[in-house]
């Protein structure tokens, strides 16, 4: 057999992952604000690409040269391209694939803007009950707060005249947290400014004075001490108390008597002072801008029945190719470099406008299937919540579960029940001791929390009871996942919730 080296021909089919296609793909798993910024950024880097304002006349025509339809997609923009019936088929939709100054540090002003707006629609129809018809928007507004490293500063600037104090003591402010903690260590505070740490931990303690009382703790037992110092109410046994916060947490009242050397109602006193404290005292200045969560899918019920689901258009940009200037440009280049250019940026910005259609449209497709199979949610509530897979949406509406898993990251649906995510409707099956229909997952918690508040207090239902009692109710569950789903609800053992309620000094979940 003779050894060299020859050619030969093979035809084989392959996924070509380009550049476009990846981010076409990437597009998919994008929140509102990141798709947002995105689109930005292609408008900056794409002289044919421009934004549509609301009534703005698309250009093109009135006598502007003509363009090569070859050369050229059609402008439209992506929200009104984007219509139920142009959802793409599987073999249509190319992103299915698998795989300054120290005084200037007041934060802004918070607030919270209204999420709403009609949206691309489709409907099918349900036996449901009527409902509110509004799209379950929200609006509020949070008045503007002082920043809390202003606020001691302030304090700072007044109170401390002392140069290196105030130098110490302004490394000191800007190692506080939102909460009011002291982040940063004494020694290397010292370390940092080159003086001795005695000397910064006597400046602490001056600082630990400033309002709101308990500023600059470092831990949550500093930070209830000074606030008892401040009501001159920090007395031997209160300090064992905070000595032994992990009894309190607990909630082992016998220990905490040992501890604390007091009876039972001088005991209940003092938790009674410490429930009146503020642990996180910084949080009155918090500067930070409350959001709430815009939706990207609206579901409502139709006046014949029947759920709407809408897109948000008010998170979907709306770009389109300036055609009229698209054709200036194409009679002014001369160079071959000028016309590849021109092409380049031509297809790059018809790719944008396309994938922008796909990704609302397949958004849409997902969002109407998974309503639709969650029906039960919608009309009657979590206890008909069904078990639902990623799969079980792909199989129906034939996508590949990887573009299912893709569409419903980071996306939110605002439904007459609240907004919640997409990932939300998608939970494991629990199944029924009798053979029947399974239940989700979000079911069955829901039921362990309706047990838990409903137990009566000489009466706790151990994780063991609750078995049987679901058992009973033909949920065929293990004594592990009731606990398992009991931690993750932040429901405390039946051993706790009994030593919580064989006192009176204790006050429930």
């Amino acid at each position: 057999m003779a050894i060299g080296p020859r050619q030969e021909l093979r035809q084989g089919q392959s996924l070509v992952m380009t550049p476009q296609l990846q981010q076409a793909i990437k597009l998919l798993q994008l929140t509102n604000l990141e798709l947002a910024e995105f689109v930005d950024q292609e408008l900056e880097r794409n002289p044919l690409l421009e934004r549509q304002e609301p009534g703005q006349a698309e250009r093109g025509d009135g006598g502007s040269p003509q363009v090569d339809k070859d050369a050229a997609l059609e402008s439209r923009d992506t929200a009104q391209a984007t219509t139920a019936s142009d959802i793409p088929s599987e073999s249509e939709a190319p992103l299915d694939v698998s795989y300054g100054e120290m005084y200037d540090e007041a934060g802004p002003g918070e607030g919270l803007a209204p999420s709403g707006g009609a949206g691309t629609t489709t409907s099918y129809g349900s036996g449901a009950r009527e409902s509110d018809d509004g799209g379950n928007v929200i609006e509020e507004t949070v008045s503007e707060k002082p920043s809390l490293h202003h606020h001691l500063l302030e304090q700072l600037y007044t109170d401390v005249t002392d140069p290196t104090e105030r130098a110490i003591g302004y490394h000191l402010v800007h190692g506080v947290d939102e909460a009011g903690y002291l982040t940063v260590d004494v020694t290397a505070v010292a370390e940092q400014i080159g003086c001795e740490a005695a000397l910064v931990e006597k400046t602490l303690q001056r600082l630990q004075a400033f309002d709101p009382p308990g500023i600059l703790a470092r831990d949550l037992r500093e930070c209830l001490a000074l606030q008892l110092r401040e009501r001159n109410r920090y007395d031997p046994a209160m300090e064992a108390l905070l000595s032994n916060l992990d009894l309190l947490a607990r909630h082992d009242e016998k220990a905490l008597l040992a501890a604390c050397g007091v009876d039972g109602e001088d005991l209940a006193e003092m938790i009674q002072e410490l429930r009146a404290l503020d642990p996180k005292p910084g949080l009155a200045f918090s500067h930070e801008i409350a959001q709430t969560v815009v939706p990207d899918i609206f579901v409502r019920q139709g006046p014949a029945g029947g759920w709407i689901v809408e897109l948000n258009t008010d998170t979907l940009p709306r770009v389109l190719v300036n055609q009229q200037y698209l054709a200036v440009l194409g009679s002014r280049a001369k160079s071959k470099d000028d016309k590849l250019f021109i092409t380049e940026r031509l297809n790059s910005a018809n790719w944008l406008v396309r994938s922008l259609e796909q990704r609302a449209t397949t958004i849409l497709k997902v969002a109407t299937e998974l309503v639709r199979q969650q029906d039960g949610f919608f009309v009657r509530g979590i206890q008909h919540l069904r078990p639902l897979t990623l799969r079980d949406i792909a199989t129906a509406i034939e996508m590949h579960e990887s573009t299912v898993s893709r569409v419903t990251a980071n996306k939110y649906i605002a439904t007459p029940r609240g907004t919640f995510p997409l990932k939300y409707f998608f939970t494991s099956a629990i199944t029924s001791a009798s053979g029947g229909e399974s239940l989700s997952a979000e079911t069955v918690r829901h039921r362990i929390k309706e047990l838990v508040d409903g137990e009566a207090a000489d009466a706790v239902l151990s994780d063991d009871r609750i078995v049987e009692i679901l058992r009973a109710a033909n949920v065929d569950i293990a004594r592990r996942t009731v606990a398992k789903y009991r931690e993750a609800m932040g429901i405390p053992s039946s051993v706790d919730r009994r030593r919580q309620r064989a006192s009176s000094t204790w006050k429930s979940r």
